[in-house]
């Protein structure tokens, strides 16, 4: 199986490569990274025609590919990704935030949603079905250290900027980038944490080979 992942932020590929080296070895992976959706959204706070454009031609490039299947890994551009949903159906083309928010769900309870990237909880909160508990939290600088090449400073921040999702059942980690953070995140707040890597692999690999 070929699964083309693609992504606009240049630090998602590691954590995807990693969880599917743990949990879909056999996999062939192709990657596609374009850093300047992130650096255009976070600029003009938009997703409009010409971004969706972008999602498009991307998707069908993968599609030329070979791949069997799309995991974008970019979770602030939900539309975008919905858009080439239609545009490739039946190919299988996954949201990155999809496995994680059905799994939160399924605990039950209030999520806590973790993020370094603002834009993503601009949108990724209105995934989670209609009236869900949902509280989110910025660790604010810790994108900029990852950025840096700090990646225990990103690890820290994100750990104490969950601190303030204690009261929440299970903690949500809104981006890919986030993944490496898992572990201080779970020893710092003590309750369930929850990736879009692991949980997009488990889901996919199920829907290609039940």
């Amino acid at each position: 199986m070929r699964i083309a992942l693609i992504h606009a932020l240049r630090h998602s590929p590691p954590p995807i490569e990693a969880a599917f080296a743990r949990l879909w070895p056999e996999a062939e992976l192709c990657n596609l990274l374009d850093d300047s959706l992130s650096a255009d959204l976070a600029r003009t706070g938009m997703l409009d025609h010409a971004m969706t454009e972008r999602f498009l031609t991307l998707g069908r490039y993968a599609r030329n590919t070979g791949a069997d299947a799309i995991l974008f890994t970019c979770s602030a551009f939900g539309p975008c990704i919905e858009a080439v949903i239609a545009d490739l159906a039946p190919m299988p083309v996954l949201k990155p935030n999809q496995a994680m928010i059905d799994q939160a769900v399924a605990h039950g309870g209030r999520v806590g949603l973790l993020a370094t990237f603002g834009p993503t909880l601009a949108t990724m909160p209105a995934e989670f079905p209609s009236g869900w508990p949902v509280q989110t939290a910025l660790a604010q600088g810790a994108l900029a250290a990852l950025d840096a090449g700090d990646v225990s400073r990103h690890d820290a921040l994100a750990a104490r900027q969950a601190l303030t999702l204690r009261d929440c059942d299970v903690i949500a980690l809104a981006q890919f980038s986030l993944a490496r953070a898992a572990a201080a995140v779970a020893a710092a707040t003590g309750k369930p944490v929850l990736t879009t890597p692991d949980c997009a692999i488990q889901a996919l690999r199920r829907q290609l080979l039940g």
